[in-house]
């Protein structure tokens, strides 16, 4: 199988800002991770692979030691951007996020109007993944740089709702099956209605994209409510357990539709830091299937790759389950954290799941 890496044909490949792509021609990224072993990304490359998997659920990492994001489409990965995060003082938060706003055109309204293009927006309070001047090393207020080719193709694919995880350490994406209902004690009994909920989603069901012009604040109010006539839409949903809190939270795009108790097996032994996102409701072996990743937010963070115990350990109540039923799409999105989902680590309104702070 032939492979081409080349940064250093950067008058062929030159984007904006004078920034170089990586092009790789075989069809499995396997190849792709045994290149960056041989030669690191350079400041302003990447690999951009979508055909690779052309259609399921997408997430996207942020790895700030490595100046890395991976981007990952049905738990293949299709992309890899050399990337530059916040600098000291202004560190970007490491945790679980969603894009909650997309801008191809956006200015700051902070930092004298500079321009952010094809911007996809974590926070409300500035943190977004956005084209930018990438020196080699963190130099932002926050945000994650992009190679500009690189965050138009990103952009390209992106849809409000989708996870993005920003973290210290993380675990390459696994996949796990559970057979029917999570959280619930009758799981394969449950499987029925889970199955219902798929069959009653349309085949084009996906997070509305909202564009915002350029230079207008955005609202505080919640931007997936507009739809696109063309495109029948769901909510974003998530699933948020604390171990620490022994809850359980549902959200949808954003807002809390149920809240409840957590029972936990072995409840002294975490939970661990880990991304659920569900990637088919397979009526044939009458399971789900789920692609998993684990992040850390401490630089020396042990990070463990979860199992399907994982799931299985938890229990919730009546109102949780039934809220749960009714949401199992692909793309939904449960998250274990082993600390509290007060204010200070999930914003009511943002769908943000944050374990550092800003500073």
């Amino acid at each position: 199988m032939q492979y081409t890496f080349q940064p250093s044909r950067r008058s062929m490949l030159t984007g904006l800002g004078g920034l170089a792509a990586v092009t790789i021609l075989p069809q499995r990224l396997a190849v792709a991770a045994q290149v960056r072993k041989k030669s690191q990304i350079k400041p302003g490359d990447y690999i951009w692979m979508p055909e690779v998997s052309p259609s399921g659920p997408m997430k996207a990492i942020v790895s700030l030691p490595e100046q890395l994001v991976y981007v990952y489409r049905n738990g293949v990965e299709i992309g890899l951007s050399s990337c530059s995060t916040g600098k000291r003082g202004h560190r970007t938060p490491t945790g679980v996020f969603t894009i909650l706003e997309k801008d191809k055109h956006h200015r700051s309204s902070t930092y004298n109007n500079a321009p952010m293009p094809n911007m996809n927006r974590l926070t409300w309070s500035g943190i977004a993944l956005h084209a930018g001047n990438l020196p080699g090393y963190p130099a932002s207020h926050g945000c994650i740089r992009l190679p500009p080719e690189f965050s138009e193709k990103l952009f390209g694919v992106t849809h409000l709702g989708m996870a993005v995880i920003i973290a210290d350490e993380h675990s390459a994406p696994a996949s796990i099956v559970h057979p029917g209902q999570v959280l619930s004690a009758e799981a394969q009994a449950e499987f029925a209605h889970v199955a219902e909920t798929k069959a009653k989603t349309p085949a084009k069901a996906q997070p509305a994209a909202r564009i915002a012009a350029a230079d207008v604040p955005p609202p505080r109010l919640n931007p997936r409510r507009q739809e696109q006539p063309e495109i029948a839409t769901v909510p974003a949903t998530a699933i948020l357990i604390s171990s620490v809190d022994q809850r359980i939270i549902v959200m949808d795009d954003g807002e809390i539709v149920a809240e409840g108790a957590a029972t936990i097996a072995e409840p002294d032994k975490p939970l661990g830091h880990h991304v659920f996102v569900l990637s088919d409701v397979n009526a044939a072996d009458r399971q789900l299937h789920w692609h998993t990743i684990g992040f850390g937010a401490g630089v020396d963070a042990q990070v463990e790759q979860a199992e399907l115990t994982t799931i299985q350990r938890v229990r919730g109540d009546h109102e949780v389950i039934e809220a749960i039923r009714t949401r199992m799409h692909a793309g939904t999105i449960m998250v274990t954290v082993d600390q509290s989902l007060h204010e200070d680590t999930r914003t009511d309104t943002d769908f943000v799941v944050i374990t550092t702070e800003t500073g």
